[in-house]
Protein backbone atom coordinates (compact mmCIF):
# COMPACT_ATOMS: atom_id res chain seq x y z
CA UNK A 1 0.00 0.00 0.00
CA UNK A 2 1.48 3.47 -1.16
CA UNK A 3 1.09 6.58 1.29
CA UNK A 4 1.12 9.57 0.52
CA UNK A 5 2.36 12.93 2.60
CA UNK A 6 1.75 16.52 2.11
CA UNK A 7 3.13 19.20 3.44
CA UNK A 8 2.90 23.07 3.19
CA UNK A 9 0.45 23.86 4.21
CA UNK A 10 -0.39 27.09 6.73
CA UNK A 11 -2.05 30.41 7.16
CA UNK A 12 -1.28 33.52 4.45
CA UNK A 13 -2.71 36.46 3.75
CA UNK A 14 -4.62 37.20 0.52
CA UNK A 15 -2.42 37.74 -2.31
CA UNK A 16 0.35 35.27 -0.93
CA UNK A 17 1.77 31.79 -2.00
CA UNK A 18 2.17 28.55 -0.65
CA UNK A 19 3.88 25.82 -2.10
CA UNK A 20 2.61 21.71 -1.22
CA UNK A 21 4.41 18.92 -1.64
CA UNK A 22 3.19 15.04 -1.40
CA UNK A 23 5.76 12.37 -1.08
CA UNK A 24 4.82 9.21 -1.89
CA UNK A 25 6.01 6.18 0.00
CA UNK A 26 6.49 3.74 -3.11
CA UNK A 27 5.63 4.42 -6.76
CA UNK A 28 2.40 6.00 -8.07
CA UNK A 29 1.61 7.24 -11.53
CA UNK A 30 -0.69 10.05 -11.91
CA UNK A 31 -1.20 12.08 -9.05
CA UNK A 32 -3.96 14.81 -7.98
CA UNK A 33 -4.55 17.54 -5.98
CA UNK A 34 -7.98 18.22 -4.23
CA UNK A 35 -9.62 20.53 -1.54
CA UNK A 36 -12.25 20.22 0.79
CA UNK A 37 -13.83 23.96 2.27
CA UNK A 38 -16.35 23.35 5.09
CA UNK A 39 -19.85 22.41 4.16
CA UNK A 40 -18.72 21.30 0.60
CA UNK A 41 -17.70 18.42 -1.41
CA UNK A 42 -13.83 17.17 -2.34
CA UNK A 43 -12.99 18.93 -5.64
CA UNK A 44 -10.44 18.60 -8.03
CA UNK A 45 -7.81 21.33 -8.07
CA UNK A 46 -5.11 20.19 -10.55
CA UNK A 47 -3.94 16.44 -12.10
CA UNK A 48 -0.83 15.33 -13.73
CA UNK A 49 0.16 12.69 -15.76
CA UNK A 50 2.87 10.26 -14.93
CA UNK A 51 5.76 11.68 -17.50
CA UNK A 52 4.40 15.68 -16.39
CA UNK A 53 3.55 16.32 -19.95
CA UNK A 54 -0.08 16.86 -19.53
CA UNK A 55 -1.81 18.39 -16.45
CA UNK A 56 -5.28 19.82 -15.69
CA UNK A 57 -6.68 22.42 -13.45
CA UNK A 58 -9.96 23.77 -12.41
CA UNK A 59 -11.35 26.76 -13.90
CA UNK A 60 -11.48 28.85 -10.25
CA UNK A 61 -7.24 28.00 -10.22
CA UNK A 62 -6.13 28.17 -13.55
CA UNK A 63 -3.28 30.75 -14.12
CA UNK A 64 -2.10 31.46 -10.09
CA UNK A 65 -1.34 27.33 -9.30
CA UNK A 66 0.78 24.99 -10.72
CA UNK A 67 1.38 21.24 -10.07
CA UNK A 68 4.52 19.45 -11.05
CA UNK A 69 5.85 16.46 -9.58
CA UNK A 70 9.69 15.01 -9.45
CA UNK A 71 9.65 11.44 -10.03
CA UNK A 72 13.04 11.05 -8.75
CA UNK A 73 11.99 11.66 -5.63
CA UNK A 74 8.38 10.47 -5.72
CA UNK A 75 7.16 13.75 -4.88
CA UNK A 76 4.31 15.76 -6.63
CA UNK A 77 4.24 19.92 -5.72
CA UNK A 78 1.36 22.18 -5.86
CA UNK A 79 2.64 25.99 -6.30
CA UNK A 80 -0.06 28.44 -5.16
CA UNK A 81 0.01 31.82 -5.95
CA UNK A 82 -2.25 34.81 -5.81
CA UNK A 83 -3.96 32.70 -2.79
CA UNK A 84 -7.76 34.28 -2.09
CA UNK A 85 -9.90 33.41 1.05
CA UNK A 86 -11.71 31.21 -1.63
CA UNK A 87 -9.12 28.78 -1.91
CA UNK A 88 -9.11 27.57 2.36
CA UNK A 89 -9.96 24.35 2.56
CA UNK A 90 -8.24 21.13 3.45
CA UNK A 91 -6.17 20.10 0.27
CA UNK A 92 -5.56 16.19 -0.29
CA UNK A 93 -2.89 14.86 -2.58
CA UNK A 94 -3.63 11.81 -4.06
CA UNK A 95 -2.02 9.04 -6.64
CA UNK A 96 -3.44 6.76 -8.75
CA UNK A 97 -1.66 3.20 -10.81
CA UNK A 98 -2.65 4.72 -14.34
CA UNK A 99 -0.55 6.83 -16.19
CA UNK A 100 -2.99 9.31 -17.03
CA UNK A 101 -3.98 12.07 -15.13
CA UNK A 102 -7.94 11.82 -13.75
CA UNK A 103 -10.01 14.55 -12.20
CA UNK A 104 -12.75 12.49 -10.48
CA UNK A 105 -12.04 11.21 -6.92
CA UNK A 106 -13.29 7.21 -7.40
CA UNK A 107 -10.39 7.44 -10.32
CA UNK A 108 -7.37 7.85 -7.34
CA UNK A 109 -6.18 4.96 -5.01
CA UNK A 110 -4.23 6.26 -2.80
CA UNK A 111 -4.78 9.55 -0.36
CA UNK A 112 -3.12 11.09 1.92
CA UNK A 113 -4.65 12.74 5.20
CA UNK A 114 -4.65 16.18 4.07
CA UNK A 115 -2.96 19.75 4.64
CA UNK A 116 -4.90 22.93 6.12
CA UNK A 117 -4.28 26.05 3.63
CA UNK A 118 -6.35 29.42 5.59
CA UNK A 119 -6.13 32.24 3.60
CA UNK A 120 -7.03 35.61 5.22
CA UNK A 121 -8.46 38.38 3.47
Amino acid sequence: QVQLVESGGGLVQAGGSLRLSCTASGRTYAMGWFRQAPGREREVVAAINWSGGSTYYADSVKGRFTISRDNAKNTAYLQMNSLKPEDTAVYYCAGRRTRQAGIQIYEYDYWGQGTQVTVSS
